[in-house]
């Protein structure tokens, strides 16, 4: 359903995007090679060696990526347990050098060191205009960074080279002072952490202080998705301004994690002994209803949302408690400024996770052993 979801919105704009990427890689078949990882059917991670992009357009850049980093989606996405058709291409959260750039790029220059938004944006559609990058209307519905054939064929991350079609609208320089492994989720995950958040807790907190925000994570021991989202949430949480802050997961290991980051942990199954929230982040995938039932009287339930085609909700519950609901992806590049600047304060560290960090060479090994094992983040770096 997700599938035909996404490939049927714009289909002359899909097929002129994904005809033109098949093309280019057919006709450039003797041209310049690189390295790019493949995720395969039955939780296969190789290198594949493909052409290497061409020479910018006039508004693209090429750039290399120095620290690319694990989502949470990518363990189930390797592992096959996804709607996106394998194999593909891997990666889409990194820091990078540039390497080159079309004549009428200006606000970066080879050797600058710049953050990638996952997602493909223009910088001048009407919903770029206004802030929305992640629904540009300039490429097809959902174009980003590795996710093959239903992203849009834009390439992957863990690759030695990235093609960034709007170099001056996409591309934010890495502030001094950061390093780039500390950075690599800030093109996807931490700005999602952020925009569950940021729009809501000052408000909340002007009324009260002490105001509580409650994390679902994962109901089920079982979850494949990693574990960074309802971390970074935390941390973001505490970086403006919060000092309520319950993370319930069913996973000890993230639990854990959770209480050496100075947030109170418990399991999902003690949150009904616990008063409701105003502000609750549903990071479960499957968990809906539960956060829902936890969100207090006027309160809000933002959902990272998930790939089931539907979920049930207790509608009335909602109504008679007034419970505003928020699903949908975050529009990460129109986020990554603030949430840069967030770090330049020193208020977020999104470095204080627990991350194995290791060289890009050895990605298919530590890719594997990190997805089966459970880990919350690997970094790659070059």
């Amino acid at each position: 359903m997700g599938g035909r979801s996404a490939l049927t919105r714009n289909q002359a704009q899909r097929a002129r995007r994904l005809g033109g990427a098949v093309a280019d890689q057919l006709t450039r078949r003797g041209a310049r090679r690189m390295r790019a990882l493949q995720a395969a059917p039955g939780g296969r991670l190789r290198w594949r060696e493909v052409a290497a992009p061409p020479a910018p357009p006039p508004d693209g850049a090429i750039v290399h990526p120095i620290a690319a980093s694990t989502c949470d989606m990518d363990c189930p996405l390797a592992l096959g347990a996804t709607l996106f058709a394998l194999p593909l291409h891997l990666g889409h959260e990194c820091v990078a050098e540039v390497l080159s750039v079309g004549e009428r790029v200006t606000a970066v220059r080879p050797g600058d060191r710049v953050v990638v938004p996952f997602q493909i944006s223009c910088g001048g559609c009407e919903a770029c205009r206004a802030g929305r990058t992640g629904s540009c209307t300039a490429v097809p519905p959902v174009s980003m960074y590795g996710f093959g054939l239903l992203g849009g064929h834009w390439g992957g991350a863990f690759s030695d080279e990235l093609a960034v079609p709007y170099a001056d609208a996409m591309l934010v320089p890495l502030p001094d002072g950061i390093d780039p492994v500390e950075a690599a989720s800030v093109a996807d995950n931490v700005c999602d952490a952020y925009r569950h958040v940021a729009p809501h807790l000052p408000a909340l907190l002007e009324r009260d202080p002490d105001a509580q925000v409650l994390i679902l994570g994962a109901v089920s021991r079982r979850m494949l998705f990693s574990a960074s989202l309802p971390l970074y949430t935390g941390l973001v949480a505490r970086a403006l301004g919060a000092r309520n802050i319950r993370l319930a997961d069913a996973r000890p290991a993230v639990r854990a994690h959770a209480q050496r980051l100075g947030l109170d942990a418990q399991h999902p199954r003690e949150l009904r002994r616990r008063p409701p929230a105003p502000l609750v982040v549903d990071c479960s995938v499957s968990g809906l209803a539960l956060a829902l039932s936890r969100t207090a009287p006027d309160g809000v339930c933002t959902s990272a949302g998930s790939l089931h085609r539907s979920a049930r909700i207790p509608l009335l519950a909602m109504y008679a408690r007034n419970v505003t609901l928020h699903v949908g992806r975050a529009h990460v590049r129109a986020l990554m400024p603030e949430v840069l600047a967030l770090m330049s304060e020193g208020r977020l560290a999104p470095g204080s996770l627990p991350a194995v960090v290791a060289p890009l060479d050895a990605a298919p090994s530590v890719l594997s052993e990190h997805f089966r094992g459970g880990g919350v983040k690997a970094i790659l770096t070059a």
